[in-house]
């Protein structure tokens, strides 16, 4: 274990802290809450998705410092699309369009090495202690009766994970991918897009207008690249938020409970 000053974070997220690191590169350091096999894991999945060809950054060591475990990276220098939407929101189509495809290349590779998309799904629904006994058994019910696949599927993607360069768009935040449906992949994607509001009126409405116009883009790109299974989001959307709340994040979980209790009752309406 090394004790070092790091400086202040580049990028701070639930799980860790970003730091410049040295040779052009990154250390993403974990809190010391994580799991420490989190890092053995994040390594693998990264190094299984670089050697695909995909636009991922290169892995490098496991390293410990200041009592935290954490990972070096290959230093990505560019701007990630949300940034560049907040700060330029007239290229939303062009964007969005952007964004499309970079999920679209995604989906049509395959990684056998990674664990099934279904089983971490019911694993995250098992655990999801906000969950009453009677929905969780229905979300179960629903993501046994939904189709599976051997896509690559990120897991994870959202404007924020999909970093602009001057050459190529590349994407970060690999640890939650599987091999799966690609229309859960959609659909989770359209969940990171579509919950939780900025405070403020004008905040609210501006955002709202980004994401409908983001949204409606997004799909029909990458419908057009990929077609086939759009029917299929609306099934896979109370799975998704039914999963999501394991994560435990402050500000939506009533959202998404109030999610899969409309379809819980909506089914039981048709029956």
């Amino acid at each position: 274990m090394t004790s070092i000053a790091l400086g202040k974070p580049i990028a701070l997220g639930r799980t860790a802290e970003v730091y410049a690191w040295q040779d052009n590169q990154v250390l993403k350091l974990y809190f010391d809450w994580c799991p420490p096999d989190w890092v053995e894991y994040e390594a693998k999945v990264g190094r299984i998705v670089h050697a695909a060809g995909l636009p991922a950054p290169a892995v490098g060591e496991i390293v410990e410092i200041n009592h935290r475990r954490g990972l070096v990276y290959e230093r990505i220098d560019g701007v990630s699309i949300l940034d560049v939407l907040f700060a330029k929101p007239w290229q939303v189509t062009q964007l969005a369009r952007e964004f499309a495809q970079v999920q679209a290349a995604i989906h049509a590779c395959r990684a056998p090495e990674l664990p099934t998309q279904r089983a971490d799904l019911e694993s995250a629904i098992r655990a999801a202690h906000a969950l009453p006994p009677d929905l969780k058994a229905a979300a179960l019910r629903w993501l046994a009766d939904l189709p599976g696949g051997d896509t690559l599927c990120h897991g994870d993607l959202h404007p924020g994970n999909v970093m602009r360069t001057s050459h190529r768009a590349v994407v970060i935040d690999w640890i939650a991918s599987t091999r799966g449906n690609p229309i859960a992949d959609v659909a989770r994607t359209l969940l990171l897009l579509t919950i939780g509001n900025p405070p403020g009126i004008r905040a609210r409405v501006f955002v709202s207008f980004l994401r409908r116009s983001f949204c409606a883009t997004y799909l029909h790109r990458y419908f057009e690249l990929r077609p086939g299974g759009r029917t299929q989001i609306a099934a896979w959307q109370p799975v998704i938020a039914a999963a999501r709340l394991n994560e435990n994040i402050a500000g939506e979980q009533a959202i998404l409970l109030a999610r899969v209790k409309a379809e819980f009752e909506r089914q039981r309406q048709s029956l």
